[in-house]
């Protein structure tokens, strides 16, 4: 009864709801707030590719509690760290299941334990950035960088409009739920109701996408009507809509910080 109650209340779609909207524009002040968005997107740059041709322990240690700091310190969401953490849990799971079909044993838990470390840094990184990375401030960067307009607009409508696909999806959701039958028993682990919530989720995802198509286009109407391919062809416009993107100290500071770590973590390497 306890443990249904705690479902109820934690992993209603209202809560779920409710911590993406706040993950994607609630966004709290933090270390990572501060930055300018450009040096953030080179920085997760880095962790996101050169991890995957690192093998070393140490090495991978170090980035893994350097992205466990910096995710504290953007206070990310607990939904979004859970979530992270099945991901994680159940890829081990599947690619262990796997390796026993191919005449594996316990002793491939520990290659697959590194390159979870290794999946977990980069994810870690990847939800420390973009919690902290207000939507206006993310698109100018890319604008700023170089990017093609289209591009940039793209992740800030995709930002925009994501109230109001949780919306149209919740709203789907629950047409579903009034016009079917639910379970009358929740059967072992909750089985019957987690398969019944698991087909409506799917079921409900067609509609959501013909519904963002037809919005799509209302939109993109709307945008040629006022000039908007026209604006994104000319540079002093985009000079004067990014003017306030600019380097400070503290960005300064936060690269050396990463550079002398990097020094440090990888001379631990040749040390131990």
């Amino acid at each position: 009864m306890e443990i249904s109650k705690f479902l109820n209340e934690k992993l209603s779609l209202e809560y779920v709801k409710g911590e993406l909207v706040r993950t994607a524009y609630g966004i709290e002040e933090n270390l990572l707030t501060k930055l300018d968005p450009r040096v953030l997107l080179i920085w997760y740059s880095y962790f996101a590719i050169i991890p995957w041709f690192i093998h070393s322990h140490v090495v991978l240690i170090g980035y893994l509690l350097f992205m466990v700091f910096l995710t504290y310190k953007a206070k990310v969401s607990p939904l979004i760290l859970g979530v992270l953490g099945l991901g994680l849990l159940g890829e081990m799971a599947i690619l262990f299941i796997i390796s026993l079909f191919f005449g594996g044993n316990l002793e491939t838990v520990l290659p697959m334990i590194w390159l979870s470390i290794k999946l977990g840094s980069i994810s870690l990184a990847s939800v420390a950035v973009f919690t902290s990375l207000n939507p206006e401030k993310f698109s100018d960067a890319l604008l700023r960088m170089g990017f093609p307009a289209q591009f940039s607009f793209s992740v800030a409508y995709g930002y925009r409009i994501l109230p109001t696909l949780l919306e149209e999806f919740q709203q789907i959701i629950l047409s579903y739920r009034l016009r079917g039958k639910a379970p009358a028993k929740n059967g072992l682990f909750y089985w019957r109701k987690l398969s019944y919530f698991l087909i409506v989720f799917i079921r409900s995802f067609y509609p959501l996408i013909l519904n963002t198509a037809k919005r799509s286009r209302t939109t993109v109407e709307a945008l040629e009507t006022k000039g908007f391919s026209y604006g994104a062809q000319n540079k002093e416009m985009i000079k004067l809509k990014t003017s306030y993107l600019k380097l400070t100290y503290i960005d300064y500071a936060f690269i050396m910080i990463t550079i002398l770590l990097l020094i440090i973590v990888h001379a631990l390497h040749f040390v131990l």
